[in-house]
């Protein structure tokens, strides 16, 4: 007889949700003047129009890709074969399920060592790199700029082969 176990789908994939609320205010789609607080029950809730870019940010959250057996897929699949996965192991098709597939993993999209990078990064090391000249312009614009910094993983990746 299986031991009796307490399992819950929400707790694996929590973080996906805290990436979500830091990324929010940090790119300023949530701020603190969005908030209130109602003295009835103690609760703080938050305008219709901030929950509105919040549920922006979290949709882009959740359709990020995820390296899951080989593959790229969206969170929301990836959640959905683990559910599979749970549905298995409790009716006694599947040895086990495994939470800790794929990793949690997050990436800072605004990053001070990459922004300086950008910025000291000359038409010709771009080139080498494979950055055109137009993405090198934006980055550049961005990087200066007071707004969140945001590169696309490939370039990100490209830029960060610099120091090493």
């Amino acid at each position: 007889m299986k031991e009796s176990l307490a399992y819950d789908l929400q707790e694996p994939f929590r973080w996906l949700v805290d990436v979500s609320v830091l990324q929010a205010f940090e790119s300023g789609a949530l701020e603190l003047h969005d908030f209130y607080f109602t003295g009835d029950d103690y609760r703080y809730r938050f305008e219709p129009e901030a929950k509105q870019r919040f549920i922006e940010v979290l949709r882009e959250q959740f359709n990020s890709g995820a390296s899951y057996k080989g593959r790229i897929l969206k969170w929301d699949t990836v959640i959905e074969r683990k559910a599979t996965e749970l549905g298995r192991y409790l009716i006694g098709r599947s040895q086990s399920v495994d939470f800790s597939d794929p990793p949690a993993e997050m990436v800072r999209s605004d990053d001070r060592e990459l922004r300086a990078k950008v910025i000291a990064l000359t038409q010709p090391e771009a080139g080498k790199l494979g950055i055109g000249r137009s993405t090198l312009h934006y980055l550049r614009k961005s990087a200066i700029g007071p707004s969140e910094f945001k590169a696309c993983l490939s370039v990100r990746k490209k830029i960060q082969l610099l120091s090493k």
